[in-house]
């Protein structure tokens, strides 16, 4: 719910020419938040008790929800600050906004009907199915079939978030410095990563941590690569600045519809393999 009026603010905020900058900066609250879950949530429950696991997070959240109201604007006019095109030094784009008379509700059902925001969606849905596949049944797979023990394993698999990080905050400065704004041969490059990563991991051999290491290090440079440009930012860039935080809903839909498919079918699958 807090992701949509984010890229709504990065929207409004950022030219087209630094947005997947500044997107790849904000997308990589996905690893850090999770490193800080894992760490803070564990040294807190260890000292005062898994109830206040609960609490911590609640109190973090509040500081976040201060952190928005005390510095967060909607617009740079807000701010004292003329629009974004104009101190961009876009001022055609400036009177194209002036002059545009379309409602919100409008670019909105734009979103609905455009088969390339559905496309991408689609494609980030399967992308957080291997995402997931590793976050939730990595440390499993690599326990029953590779003989790991569960610290090796949870080692092996830390590995992916620490480079997801890496990943997400490279990947929106490398289209934009690299690419010219162009996010479709980058995210190409980086499917196939991932593809590389999976296969490494999937299809190594035994006892061979470097490999297995080193597909973590693939797979978590692509991942965050990819959380970026199919989790939004490929979406946002097509639509109108109106209708920027609808486009990355229907894309956060479909990426946790995948990633919720995926559990089901895994949970099934394991609990049928246990049950013979």
């Amino acid at each position: 719910m807090g992701a949509a009026p984010c890229v709504v603010g990065l929207s409004r905020w950022f030219g087209d020419k630094e947005r997947g900058t500044f997107y790849g900066l904000w997308s990589s609250s996905h690893n850090i938040g999770e490193a800080i879950t894992f760490i803070v949530t564990a040294m807190i429950v260890s000292a005062w008790g898994w109830q206040w696991g609960f609490r911590g997070a609640a109190i973090l959240g509040f500081v976040g929800v201060l952190i928005v109201l005390l510095f967060m604007r909607d617009t740079p006019q807000s701010s004292g600050l003329p629009p974004i095109s104009v101190y961009k030094g876009d001022e055609t784009a400036a009177k194209q906004a002036e002059e545009d008379e379309k409602s919100v509700g409008e670019y909105q059902k734009e979103v609905l009907k455009n088969p390339a925001v559905w496309m991408l969606a689609l494609s980030s849905a399967f992308m957080y199915i291997s995402r997931y596949a590793v976050n939730s049944w990595g440390i499993f797979f690599l326990e029953a079939e590779k003989g790991y023990s569960n610290l090796e394993a949870s080692s092996i698999i830390s590995i992916s978030s620490a480079c997801g990080i890496i990943g997400t905050v490279a990947s929106g400065f490398v289209s934009d410095r690299f690419f010219g704004g162009r996010r479709n041969l980058p995210a190409f490059i980086f499917g196939l990563m991932n593809i590389l990563g999976l296969s490494l991991f999937l299809f190594g051999p035994e006892d061979c941590f470097w490999i297995d290491a080193a597909s973590m290090v693939i797979f978590g440079l692509a991942i965050g690569a990819l959380i970026c440009f199919l989790g939004g930012l490929m979406a946002v860039d097509i639509v109108s600045k109106k209708a920027s935080g609808a486009a990355l809903g229907v894309v956060g839909i479909a990426s946790y519809v995948g990633a919720a498919v995926l559990s089901v079918l895994c949970a099934l699958t394991v609990w049928k393999a246990k049950s013979k």
